[in-house]
């Protein structure tokens, strides 16, 4: 069986909405799925742990966009797994970035490439969004060739549209297949 940590940092409900169309995709495949956050907000939230990291797979990472950065709660994370990188620990574990911002040119590209910078300093193996997955060419919103995105708007009350949602189950397939091949 593949195991797969679906890690994200929300803040408005937008990213939540994407890792679980994330986790969701990747459950229908047959994956263990084990969906982490940086820190505790509600009850049913667990705490991404290093051990986490070494357990998987494979490893879908979003969070929110900051100034076109990763949100702080990440940053510090990473910032913690010296001693992985180190030793080598998830060298070639395949991994894909998600992202949301509040407006169209909010910043979701810059984040994603962002979030894919310590996934390469681990030796991990990026996976972006191949352009045979048709969404990219159709979306009005969220989706790039770097990850999933979604637009959430000025008062984040967007849903995420079919489209976002089709590029989030495309890049948990992905992540699958590949990880299922790897292993």
């Amino acid at each position: 069986m593949i195991t797969v940590v679906v890690l994200y940092h929300s803040s408005h409900g937008s990213v939540e909405a994407m890792a679980n169309e994330i986790s969701d995709t990747l459950a229908f495949h047959g994956a263990d799925v084990r969906l982490r956050t940086f820190e505790q907000r509600y009850n049913y939230d667990q705490v991404i742990t290093k051990q986490d990291l070494i357990d998987c797979d494979a490893l879908a990472f979003g969070t929110p966009t900051r100034f076109g950065m990763m949100a702080a709660q990440a940053k510090t994370f990473w910032e913690t797994t010296s001693d992985l990188w180190l030793k080598g620990q998830l060298i070639d574990k395949p991994a894909c970035v998600f992202s949301s911002s509040s407006s169209m040119h909010g910043g979701n590209e810059a984040t994603l490439l962002n979030l894919s910078l310590p996934l390469l300093h681990h030796g991990m193996m990026l996976l972006g969004v191949p352009y045979d997955v048709p969404e990219l060419l159709d979306t009005t919103s969220g989706g790039t060739p770097y990850g999933a995105s979604h637009v959430a708007g000025k008062d984040n009350s967007n849903q995420l549209s079919e489209c976002e949602k089709r590029i989030c189950r495309a890049v948990g397939t992905r992540l699958f297949n590949i990880a299922s091949k790897l292993k």
